[in-house]
């Protein structure tokens, strides 16, 4: 009977933080117009000459696609029952908050600018998909209940978006002589060696934050079971 107050509990927890609780789904709603609005200010500003970058280029970016593909999850859990949504719907969750704390690294470690990560009088959509969403992704993924667990191809598959983007990159980046980041222009100094290199580290990093972040999930899903 004393495991009947802890029982209890998580039921109400579960209960709370279930996908289909109103507060939740205006949250997700929220961050997901958010995570689309970045994008398309993005893209808005590249078509119109307000940056440098073109609107193909722009697109290029694993930021914004990362950021399309947790926008459209989000907004979709936030209309839709979970009762009505396909079974590896939550495989999905998890892999759009995979790319998002990606996203979140690879713009703190290798792409800001130094001093920038203390600065907040930035645009506004480079706060939203660079700090807001990376950071809503993960918390949305260890907190709102979910009851799929999964075994270890999980975070294995979600490392095909990654690979397809790494080898689109590159494959256009010598069409066009054109990367979206530098660690992966083999045109810099270093050449093919450096960008290996870098490379290798950064998808070892992909591979340890997928198996982290599936963990954390089948972690909460047995918290939802019990």
């Amino acid at each position: 009977m004393s495991s009947l107050p802890a029982v209890n509990r998580n039921r109400r927890t579960n209960e709370a933080l279930h996908p289909d609780r109103t507060w939740v789904r205006i949250v997700r709603c929220l961050l997901g117009l958010g995570a689309l609005a970045g994008v398309g200010w993005n893209i808005y500003r590249a078509a119109n000459g307000m940056t440098e970058s073109s609107v193909i280029e722009s697109l290029s970016h694993f930021t914004n696609q990362a950021n399309v593909v947790f926008g459209v999850v989000a907004v979709t859990g936030a209309f839709a029952k979970r009762s009505s949504l396909p079974r590896w719907w939550d495989d999905l969750r998890g892999a759009a908050a995979f790319y998002m704390v990606m996203t979140g690294l690879i713009y703190a470690l290798l792409v800001a600018e130094p001093g920038e990560l203390g600065r907040w009088d930035l645009d506004w959509a480079n706060i939203m998909l660079h700090r807001v969403t990376p950071v809503a992704g993960l918390l949305g993924w260890l907190l709102i209940t979910h009851t799929r667990k999964q075994g270890w191809g999980r975070p294995l598959a979600w490392l095909a978006f990654p690979l397809a983007y790494l080898a689109y990159t590159w494959i256009r980046g010598a069409a066009v002589n054109w990367y979206p980041y530098g660690f992966l222009d083999p045109t810099r100094d270093g050449g093919w060696s450096a960008v290996f290199a870098t490379t290798s580290q950064v998808f070892v990093a992909f591979l340890a934050v997928a198996v982290i972040v599936h963990v954390l999930g089948n972690l909460r899903a047995s918290l939802a079971h019990r």
